[in-house]
């Protein structure tokens, strides 16, 4: 019988959104293989740490930025993925406020930075494909599950939330459907206050009701865009 020789890796795909921009967080690797070229943040798992662990540590030791919750996305186990012989990595992803954070390079990266979506440079590994199964899992999250409240101030008008749902998407949404589907929810609200943006009317400002939105995913929440 042969011996099995896989080693087991994790990565961290990290967006941020930003008035109306999404990015990625990518390092520039140190070291060979595909050393000087870009990279999603993340590395080998250590004998006596957990995934959760691991991921975690890989992308603080590497960019500086400290996330308490990483959603597992999916296992990449292609056979020649990695020049340095048989690896399987499991990704995860996250969605953060880029200026939040004060990123710096350490460890395996040389660099770091922050890269909107739709202007990448070429990537090292199967990370391309990482990032668009990435990209495809957060399209597909927010059509059923109310996300990114984080994302938005504290106080907020609805039309930034509607702003943030269209960037994510990559495309436009029913305005009239859209409001009336997360009032509905009643996951928002709607505070005593407005706010002047442009020359239009005052709108009014909304407040995340945290309370009731776990409430609402403990007991399942239907909602659809």
């Amino acid at each position: 019988m042969v011996e099995q020789k896989i080693r087991l890796s994790v990565d961290a795909v990290v967006f941020g959104y930003e008035e109306g921009v999404i990015s990625v967080l990518l390092i520039k690797r140190k070291y060979d293989p595909f050393k000087g070229k870009w990279a999603i943040p993340g590395g080998f798992v250590l004998n006596n740490e957990s995934l959760e662990t691991a991921v975690e540590r890989e992308l603080q030791e590497e960019t500086g930025v400290k996330i308490n919750y990483l959603e597992q996305l999916y296992t990449f186990g292609d056979v020649e993925r990695d020049p340095r012989g048989r690896v399987v990595t499991v990704a995860y992803v996250g969605l953060v406020r880029p200026n939040t954070f004060k990123i710096f390079a350490s460890t395996d990266a040389s660099q770091v930075q922050w890269f909107t979506i739709d202007k990448l440079p070429e990537l090292s590994f199967d990370h391309q494909k990482i990032l668009h199964t990435a990209i495809a899992r957060l399209q597909a999250k927010i059509t059923y599950e109310p996300i990114g409240f984080e994302l938005l101030d504290k106080k907020f008008p609805f039309s930034d939330l509607e702003k943030l749902y269209t960037t994510l998407l990559g495309r436009p949404i029913d305005r009239r459907n859209f409001r009336k589907k997360i009032l509905g929810l009643n996951v928002l609200d709607e505070l005593d206050k407005k706010v002047s943006k442009g020359s239009g009317r005052p709108a009014n400002l909304f407040q995340f009701n945290q309370k009731r939105y776990f409430q609402l995913k403990k007991e399942g929440i239907i909602f659809e865009i």
